[in-house]
């Protein structure tokens, strides 16, 4: 991955799902309806279900190819992936998660080098590469987190007598950030907010954004540090206290009790944060669409960089992808070409434009989409960050992380700790020792 995204990388774009459409006409030995071949693409994400439903109606009702999409429950894409590889009408397209991800499927990855969606890329470079250098991934979304925050929260705690900033611009470090989130959490009837961070739930539909998200942060630096670009064996213990001050921040100046945070979920987060009863919440560029459907208006949110106290003055957002298109090589040469020509139509036609940057509110990493503006407030901050060249964007280093379970036992020991059952050792333990124990069992 390019470290420090400063190439022609400004959109960002949110995967997207949907629900099974067609019977996949061909399966993985034929070639389908009229030798056309036939697409059967198992998704990832369930964000925008209806959209790629519609679209997939489009294409199927424009070229007489039959389409299948179909989305896998959160967290279980890799148990319905190997499940649906193993079927005589397999995924014809599928995706990973970056280097990890190919690692446990690269017998089913199809070369893309010469794909009209690799040639298509505006930065070639953030393309997942196979063992022998070929191109086997390419990623359709490039997205952006960080820590939201509601401007019009921000601004009537500056009108307090005693705020400790003036403007929501001078929060550009993490010694800043805690200052105003204490002060906020101090004077919460004052402001009306129940906390200064929403809840940091640990159910499964929100404990992604901490295990592995916020964990990324410290990685990041760790491997910036070391000049890490690949899944190694075994990391150190370098940025374990930074990780720990931003995460007691979480769970302190919170709306929530630290013994409910077991049961807090995603949609709890966010409704907080859209009924302003917090100021800050830790989510990407993906989440603007429900905060806007909750009846957020764009000039009332932003986003900043989750500072940690290490490179804060020269810290960009947390840009990246963990989202590869691949097309499986298992599949007929017929199935393969249709699959081929889905995507294409997808980053390049009006339809598939309209449905990816206006219907679900993306952008994407691609050249045909270069003349598309978003409305989105999360994307143009992240954009904005992007192109500040006194700025470096946090890769995506999760996508390194050895396993799902190396992240779920992380994540149950930061809820223990969160809870008081558990100590911060036992945190450590999981994000350092736990990786060489979950990177030997994969390999």
């Amino acid at each position: 991955m390019n470290r420090t995204m400063k190439t022609a990388v400004g959109m960002l774009a949110v995967a997207a799902m949907a629900v099974p459409l067609a019977a996949c006409g061909g399966g993985s030995g034929s070639s389908g309806d009229n030798g056309k071949g036939s697409v059967y693409f198992l998704n990832f994400k369930p964000e925008a279900a209806d959209q790629w439903t519609a679209l997939a109606k489009e294409y199927t009702d424009e070229t007489g190819v039959q389409v299948k999409v179909q989305t896998a429950a959160s967290g279980t894409y890799e148990q319905q992936l190997k499940s649906e590889l193993a079927k005589s009408e397999a995924p014809t397209i599928f995706q990973v998660n970056g280097p990890v991800g190919y690692q446990n499927w690269k017998g089913y990855t199809a070369d893309l080098t010469d794909s009209d969606i690799y040639k298509e890329m505006n930065d070639q470079s953030l393309a997942l590469k196979g063992d022998d250098g070929q191109i086997v991934g390419v990623p359709y979304v490039i997205e952006s987190y960080g820590i939201i925050y509601n401007k019009d929260l921000v601004n009537k705690y500056i009108a307090l007598d005693g705020a400790v900033i003036k403007s929501a611009d001078e929060i550009k470090d993490f010694d800043t950030l805690k200052k105003v989130a204490d002060d906020m959490q101090k004077r919460k009837k004052d402001l009306g907010i129940e906390g200064a961070f929403t809840s940091a739930g640990f159910d499964s539909s929100s404990d992604w954004r901490f295990k592995t998200h916020l964990a990324n942060i410290p990685l990041y630096y760790q491997f910036k540090k070391d000049d890490i670009t690949a899944p190694p064996a075994s990391i150190k213990d370098m940025y374990m206290d930074n990780f720990k001050n931003i995460f007691d921040l979480y769970i302190t100046d919170s709306t929530t009790p630290k013994t409910q945070l077991s049961s807090k979920t995603g949609d709890d987060a966010s409704s907080e944060f859209a009924l302003g009863k917090a100021a800050f919440y830790q989510n990407g560029t993906w989440a603007w669409s429900d905060l806007q459907k909750a009846g957020m208006k764009a000039d009332s949110i932003g986003m900043i960089p989750i500072y940690i106290g290490v490179d804060d003055k020269t810290e960009g957002l947390a840009t990246g992808s963990e989202n590869y298109w691949c097309i499986n090589s298992k599949v007929s040469d017929a199935n393969q070409k249709a699959s081929l020509e889905f995507l294409k139509w997808v980053i390049s036609s009006d339809k598939g434009k309209k449905a990816l940057s206006e219907d679900m509110g993306f952008t994407t990493p691609f050249k045909t989409f270069n003349d598309v503006k978003t409305d989105n407030p999360l994307i143009q901050d992240a954009n904005k960050s992007i192109q500040n060249t006194e700025l470096t964007q946090v890769a995506w280093d999760f996508s390194m992380m050895p396993s799902e379970e190396y992240k779920n036992v992380l994540g149950q020991a930061m809820l223990n700790y969160a809870q008081g059952t558990g100590d911060w050792n036992a945190v450590v333990d999981a994000f350092v020792n736990n990786w060489k124990t979950e990177y030997d069992a994969a390999h």
